[in-house]
């Protein structure tokens, strides 16, 4: 767990001014028209099509996920005279496959996954070698989050190379000479995150930790976001059969840094 915060760390004191929604460099530099600050464009793009998915009707602006300025387009391909400009309103209708269960994980990664690690028993699981064991719940699972991250619906190479990468490490362990449960462990991180960060950039660590969680569970995708949901505490009947966990407090997860699932973001109802 420090490793992953070093990391992490390391990540944006490389860049001093990261994009906002990834936390890395920022790539394909984008501004909002108005208050001109800064993005990847694939980012803010991302972020203004969950904004304004909530609307009947493609809104013709949207307020700056930083000041807050009401913005028309995404200024982008800037070289002087030129430019290319992407209207807030244009292009909205692709996000269908963007499910509850899509924002409900997406919200997940902003919020203390503190004491989750004791409830799936992290280390009984490398302890007793269960990495090992093929899980055939995880690529549907992994689909789901690498979708929830990008928020884009076509991940299947993303998914793939990261479960290749797992089952390499899988069907080494019969190979090599015995190591302890913790460098078992820290060798799996570092090479998922190595495979997983050229597309996740700085959710990279958070994913890699949500990764191992589930396969420390051995629950079914259900039954780990009903325990997951239980222990932050969240209401959500559209994912919890009614009651099924008791009566949870709704409440705002902690967000440590500026994200894009919030879809009232824009402060309209």
């Amino acid at each position: 767990m420090a490793e992953d915060g070093r990391n992490a760390a390391e990540q944006r004191a490389s860049d001093p001014n990261p994009c906002p929604i990834c936390l890395a460099a920022v790539t394909e530099e984008s501004y909002l028209d108005q208050c001109f600050h800064k993005f990847c464009y694939s980012c803010i793009l991302r972020w203004i099509k969950v904004v304004t998915s909530k609307h009947s009707s493609a809104p013709a602006s949207v307020k700056c996920p930083l000041c807050k300025t009401e913005n028309f387009s995404i200024i982008r391909s800037y070289s002087g005279g030129f430019f290319q400009q992407h209207h807030v309103n244009e292009n909205l209708d692709n996000s269908a496959f963007f499910t509850k269960s899509h924002k409900y994980r997406l919200q997940c990664y902003y919020t203390d996954e503190g004491g989750l690690l004791d409830k799936f028993n992290v280390p009984r699981y490398w302890k007793l070698h269960k990495y090992v064991q093929s899980n055939p719940r995880l690529i549907c699972w992994v689909r789901r989050e690498i979708q929830a991250l990008t928020q884009e619906e076509d991940v299947d190479i993303i998914v793939h190379h990261i479960l290749g990468v797992i089952e390499s490490f899988r069907r080494n362990e019969q190979k090599q000479i015995k190591v302890t449960p913790q460098a078992k462990q820290e060798e799996f991180k570092i090479i998922v995150s190595e495979a997983a960060r050229p597309f996740l950039t700085g959710r990279t660590d958070r994913f890699v930790n949500e990764l191992e969680l589930f396969l420390a569970s051995s629950l079914t995708i259900d039954a780990f976001d009903r325990v997951y949901i239980q222990h932050l505490g969240w209401k959500m009947p559209e994912l919890v059969g009614e009651g099924e966990v008791g009566e949870p407090v709704e409440h705002a997860p902690l967000v440590p840094h500026l994200y894009f699932f919030d879809v009232d973001c824009d402060g309209n109802e």
